[in-house]
């Protein structure tokens, strides 16, 4: 089993806000943030809110068969982006948790640049993520922490995947 790298809620907040003043001082003026589901999606939801700007969701799920959690299989992709942008253009900000492999960030950006509705109107795609992975062979624009091995990260959120509904009703009662 790989090495764990436990991040807090005040720490992954403190990650993502690290990673908002990176992107700051860069210059770099998105127009749409997109976040690569799940892990993108908290990431973006503060960065839209300190920059202001709309965001976008694309799902992208690796597919490895059964037994097998921790190796990346084939990517699948959602049809469509959810989001309420109705002239997505410009400059993008794609944003993931991590770069593990590299792998689902190098296909996710050629696949926005064959994606209909943002064909010939990107001007530039640029990359954030707040961890990136020794081996990961992706290089990031923006990263919070490069990492100087590969530990399996477990983000403050990651508890509920164990967590049933059941367990839920129990802890707060019939309310």
């Amino acid at each position: 089993m790989a090495d764990k790298l436990i991040i807090d809620w005040k720490e992954y907040n403190q990650i993502v806000e690290k990673l908002a003043i990176q992107i700051h001082k860069s210059g770099y003026k998105p127009n749409l943030l997109i976040g690569i589901m799940r892990g993108g999606a908290p990431i973006i939801d503060v960065l839209s809110r300190v920059f202001k700007l709309k965001c976008a969701y694309l799902a992208v799920e690796s597919y490895s068969g059964d037994g097998i959690e921790d190796q990346q299989g084939d990517l699948v992709f959602s049809r469509e982006m959810s989001s309420t942008v109705q002239d997505m253009k410009g400059n993008i900000l794609l944003c993931d948790d991590l770069s593990d492999t590299g792998v689902t960030l190098n296909k996710s950006i050629d696949w926005l640049k064959k994606y209909p509705p943002l064909k010939e109107k990107i001007n530039e795609i640029r990359t954030a993520v707040l961890w990136k992975k020794k081996d990961s062979t992706f290089e990031p624009d923006f990263c919070a922490q490069r990492l100087d091995s590969n530990p399996w990260i477990v983000q403050p959120f990651e508890n509920y995947e164990e967590v049933r509904i059941e367990d839920l009703i129990k802890k707060h009662g019939k309310n």
